[in-house]
């Protein structure tokens, strides 16, 4: 088929990637402008531009498609359909209206559940067993498309939102070219517009750790939060990052250490989180072994509250 793909970042990158392998004619790659990135400032390109020009495709990086210049161009690629992974700008009807075959999303859940920003993030701080993708079809409504195809993702107690996203990110390449492959065939699904939930974006103001709530759900926090806001605890006035913990059993005064073993053991609500790796200001990130031979802790220490 003749597509135009439109994505931005990481998790955009293997569904392009599945796209090229599987022969399809990407007749434009459409991504975000540079944007200003690491201590230089200097502009960097989005990885899937990165990989578009790899691959020697047309890439374009509008900073709307309101324009009807932009949408000029877009039109004559002539497509058959349109593949829109992460992209982040607001695609305005007449551009959906372009291709022969529609526009279709790669969206990192099992909607109608987790509709919007967060959807990996939320899924793991509700304690889902489960995730997954669906090519849906867009409209202007937020991921309220009808949906072609699903692909579920188990949730296990050792993932956290990174890994959850390059699983999702890897199921959406092959998802895609499976639904390209059948799209005469497939029937599209409307979605039950009583099961939405939606999946806010996710806010520093929600990282510090609450000692009274119980562990599974701190352990939830940690793990949805890593890599981004990543979750934090305070201990004598200083702010640590916390980059993993588990729950465990235990009794005990919340926020305070109750025992070095297998992890930095810290009584909550409810349990205990494991701490097993974390962050000091300025210091990098460690293991749970690896910090303590730094910033030697002790039971009954407490972390503040």
């Amino acid at each position: 088929m003749k597509l135009i793909f439109a994505g931005t970042p990481e998790f955009a990158v293997p569904a392009l990637a599945a796209l090229i392998a599987a022969g399809h004619t990407i007749e434009l790659v459409l991504t975000q402008p540079d944007r200003p990135a690491g201590r230089g400032m200097k502009l960097k390109s989005s990885p899937v531009k990165e990989l578009a020009l790899a691959h020697g495709l047309p890439v374009f990086q509008p900073e709307t498609l309101k324009s009807a210049d932009v949408q000029a161009r877009i039109a004559a690629a002539d497509a058959d359909v349109m593949v829109v992974a992460a992209y982040g700008l607001i695609i305005p009807q007449v551009v959906l209206d372009m291709p022969k075959n529609g526009c279709l999303n790669i969206h990192a859940s099992l909607l109608p559940r987790w509709r919007g920003a967060a959807p990996i993030q939320r899924a793991l701080l509700a304690g889902d067993c489960e995730t997954g993708v669906t090519i849906m079809q867009v409209l202007l409504a937020l991921d309220a498309g009808a949906m072609l195809k699903k692909g579920i993702v188990a949730i296990t107690p050792q993932d956290t939102a990174q890994t959850l996203h390059d699983a999702l990110a890897a199921q959406g390449g092959s998802l895609i070219v499976e639904t390209l492959a059948q799209l005469s065939s497939l029937k599209a699904e409307p979605q039950d517009e009583r099961l939405v939930t939606y999946a806010e974006k996710l806010q520093k103001a929600e990282a510090p750790i609450n000692w009274q709530r119980s562990a599974i759900e701190l352990s939830r926090q940690v793990r949805a939060f890593n890599p981004f806001p990543v979750a934090t605890a305070t201990m004598n006035g200083e702010m640590w990052k916390i980059w993993f913990a588990s729950a465990a059993q235990w009794r005990g005064t919340p926020g305070e250490i109750a025992g070095l073993d297998n992890g930095i053991i810290v009584s909550c609500g409810e349990g205990a989180l494991c701490i097993t790796e974390l962050q000091k200001p300025g210091g990098k990130r460690l293991g749970w072994k690896e910090f303590l031979a730094g910033n030697p802790l002790k039971a009954g220490m407490r972390f503040d509250t």
